[in-house]
């Protein structure tokens, strides 16, 4: 069972979220390193705006996560969100240094993981994201794997999001989901998607229909007490993706780049994210943009489903 938030702790809740909590509206978490690390001001500003308005628009409230000077943010004011995009030198914070951004008092964005430990200890039970991380590519000799699946795994919160980044090992992906007992549907397709494009070329574990049907596998699985979070994989809208044999190529020529100039660690997603928008002359940020209003006006949908 998810452990409340201890009255300790230096948290805040927006006035709309907090709002949403008392009459008991839906919620939808937000993370906040796609503001951050995701892309540069004004347009990760006009990009978080959007993705709010989408999931108000559904009948959802919005709840963007970080942490700004020590104290965790659900939900962030106006004024707060155009600070945020504007920062430079914030820590991208996960499960393993949460707690320290927040001790130390630091500017902290919140990955997947960090985003849904947040979530769940402010009971909201929805998130929308771009895509999780997973298993690195030559993870056999780096063990470079993300720290999202072993959350997915002990956090009871459903993350939206357009699959897992292709950058990764996609299939290796799925295997440690399935060893560690997560579900993966993808919504209204069989095929599993490849963030950018459609389909990464593999089944999809599990397909649903609609938003009706995923809140009521949600409901099955508490009835049944099994803990543990629920991966929705929404497929990019299709005026807006690049086929996957197309972004292969480009993939391919990041990852020698990284190779070449030796990246490693946390430095090696954005470095590839940053190389694949100059390979495809600024493709792949706008199809992001796109993918993540769609898995904000999915989550929203999904929430509004589960009543609360």
């Amino acid at each position: 069972m998810t452990r409340p938030i201890s009255p300790l702790l230096p948290i805040s809740y927006s006035a709309e979220v907090s709002a949403a909590k008392q009459r008991g509206a839906p919620l939808v978490a937000l993370e906040s390193t796609i503001i951050t690390h995701g892309m540069p001001y004004p347009g990760n500003i006009e990009m978080a705006r959007s993705v709010e308005d989408i999931i108000r628009q559904q009948g959802a409230v919005p709840a963007t996560i970080a942490v700004i000077k020590g104290t965790l943010h659900i939900g962030l004011e106006p004024e707060q969100l155009e600070t945020l995009a504007k920062l430079d030198n914030v820590m991208k914070v996960s499960r393993a240094d949460l707690a320290f951004a927040i001790a130390e008092r630091r500017h902290g964005a919140t990955t997947v993981a960090a985003t849904m430990i947040a979530a769940a200890r402010a009971g909201i039970k929805v998130f929308a994201t771009g895509g999780i991380g997973g298993v690195h590519r030559g993870a056999e000799e780096s063990f470079d794997i993300s720290a999202d699946l072993e959350e997915l795994a002990r956090t009871g919160v459903i993350v939206v999001c357009a699959g897992a980044k292709a950058i990764l090992d996609v299939p290796k992906t799925l295997e440690v989901l399935e060893t560690r007992g997560v579900p993966v549907v993808t919504y209204d397709s069989e095929e599993f998607p490849a963030f950018w494009s459609r389909s990464s070329g593999l089944k999809s574990p599990l397909s649903l229909p609609s938003p009706a049907a995923i809140a009521n596998f949600q409901k099955m699985r508490d009835q049944l007490g099994i803990d543990g979070g629920m991966l929705i994989a929404n497929p990019v809208p299709e005026a807006d993706e690049i086929p996957r044999e197309e972004m292969e190529i480009y993939i391919g020529r990041a990852l020698a780049n990284a190779e070449r100039d030796e990246i490693s660690g946390k430095a090696v997603t954005p470095y590839l994210l940053d190389n694949i928008f100059h390979l495809t002359e600024g493709r792949s940020l706008k199809t992001n943009i796109a993918l993540v209003e769609n898995n904000a006006r999915l989550a929203a949908e999904i929430a509004v489903a589960m009543g609360n």
